[in-house]
């Protein structure tokens, strides 16, 4: 939801783009509102790209953003995704101008917002969501729906929907609370305050904060590089399972855990990481 009453663009001088250069561009002409590209191998990257508008989140935006997100997630030459904005907003929030003159009846009826969500469902490789300056309302609540989130220490993420006679509308209560327990979402989420990227860090909602847009982006880029090299079907599983944790009570969640566990053990990688280990040698994995 959101933010900064649709983004009039602050007047400031931006530095140039500090966007690592693409190893390999895929198109973008069919996109409007985001970039599409692959920094390094294994891994596929989407840009919010509504520089005028900070990256506030509309239909046509989501929209696109969930056909790329599916792309990605059924090419083969991608194991893990980064999601991110610009140096100056992630995305400041949701299009007030699109929200304000629903009627309740539409917003019900048509399920306004609920394909925001589909990334958490859908999308079954992790997504790292790079987060620097602005990440309020809707944006806040896009960044948590990744599967982990790096941030800039200056990174702005909040929930401030009450300023607007509204409440968080995207999973923003919900999340918010199991990052960083319910005095702390409470608080503010009845007052709409803001927090850092150092504070989203240390509270857990964010993985790590960087003092720099550049080491932000050389960093989740390490990671996703990390991860790329991975086997697949490990990966995902990763994911799975952790993500579990947060539906299920512990021990329904452990016994959950090893049931995929188990399941490994049909997959070749399962061998190949095995059999590599334990002739010290490099596991050339297959994803299958």
């Amino acid at each position: 939801m959101n933010t900064l009453r649709y983004m009039r663009p602050v007047a400031s001088r931006l530095q140039a783009s500090t966007i690592p250069r693409m190893a390999r561009c895929y198109s973008s002409n069919s996109y409007e509102y985001i970039q599409v590209s692959q920094p390094k191998p294994g891994v596929g990257q989407v840009t919010l790209n509504r520089p005028k508008a900070l990256n506030a989140l509309c239909t046509p935006l989501i929209n696109e953003l969930n056909t790329a997100l599916k792309a990605f997630n059924q090419s083969d030459d991608t194991t893990v995704i980064v999601l991110t904005g610009s140096q100056r907003a992630f995305a400041a929030g949701a299009d007030i101008k699109e929200m304000a003159p629903l009627t309740f009846s539409e917003a019900y009826t048509k399920s306004f917002i609920e394909s925001w969500s589909l990334l958490t469902t859908e999308i079954k490789k992790p997504i790292i969501a790079a987060v620097s300056g602005h990440a309020l309302g809707g944006g806040c609540e896009l960044a948590m729906m990744c599967d982990l989130i790096y941030c800039t220490e200056g990174a702005n993420f909040g929930q401030p929907e009450i300023k607007l006679g509204t409440i968080p509308g995207a999973g923003g209560s919900q999340r918010l609370t199991r990052a960083i327990g319910k005095s702390k979402a409470m608080e503010l989420i009845l007052t709409g305050k803001s927090f850092t990227g150092s504070e989203a860090a240390q509270w857990g909602v964010a993985a790590r904060a960087f003092p720099t847009y550049e080491a932000l982006m050389e960093e989740t880029l390490k990671t996703a590089e990390t991860i790329a090299g991975y086997s697949r079907v490990a990966v995902n599983a990763c994911k799975e399972v952790v993500n579990k944790s947060q539906d299920l009570p512990l021990r329904e969640g452990v016994e959950f855990e090893r049931r995929v566990f188990h399941s490994l053990f049909g997959s070749n990688d399962q061998k190949v990481g095995m059999k590599a280990f334990a002739e010290k040698k490099k596991p050339e994995w297959t994803h299958s």
